[in-house]
């Protein structure tokens, strides 16, 4: 009986050293090549949104950008948040060669209808043990927003709700803001 043979992983610096794909986009999951997907428009303008709302809560305390490469694990991931917020410290130190290592603080993630449930709470833990405080999933067409926090039950805010702001030294957010113009 012939033994089974593990797949090879692979490295971020062998992940880096691949030829560019148009069109294409991967993640490093585990030291395996996944392929992602574009987002539409209305995932796209979501992201633009959130990181707009975000931008005045964190003056001073750190940066929120869409599409933030990170290093979860050092060798074998290599993922991108949908919308970010990094300390300011943290941001200025990230080599401009290479990609910020652990989690951001804050992960959020649009669903789209190619995300999984498993892959989404595979993303979720990663990060959370892994440097991220919280870790957001907006739900587009549920118009909600879950929020996990470390150790913590998760929080469920449906519309008529405000995310509390708590990575920020407080303040709120309300739903309707998120999510405006959408029926």
């Amino acid at each position: 009986m012939a033994a089974a043979v593990e797949p090879l992983l692979m490295t971020v610096a062998q992940y880096r050293a691949l030829p560019q794909r148009e069109g294409l986009l991967f993640e490093l999951h585990g030291g395996r090549l996944v392929t992602t997907t574009r987002p539409k428009m209305e995932h796209a303008r979501l992201q633009s949104r959130l990181a707009r709302l975000l931008r005045p809560h964190c003056e001073h305390r750190g940066i929120v950008e869409t599409e933030v490469a990170f290093r979860a694990l050092p060798e074998y991931e290599l993922r991108a948040a949908d919308i970010a917020f990094v300390s300011q410290e943290r941001w200025d130190a990230t080599d401009d060669e290479d990609n910020l290592h652990g989690s951001p603080e804050l992960v959020i993630e649009v669903l789209s209808p190619s995300n999984s449930k498993a892959e989404i709470q595979e993303k979720s833990a990663l990060c959370l043990a892994t440097g991220a405080a919280e870790f957001w999933i907006v739900d587009p067409k549920m118009r909600e927003v879950t929020v996990m926090r470390a150790g913590q039950t998760e929080v469920l805010y449906r519309s008529g709700a405000s995310l509390t702001l708590a990575l920020f030294g407080g303040g709120e957010l309300p739903l309707g803001e998120i999510f405006q113009g959408r029926a």
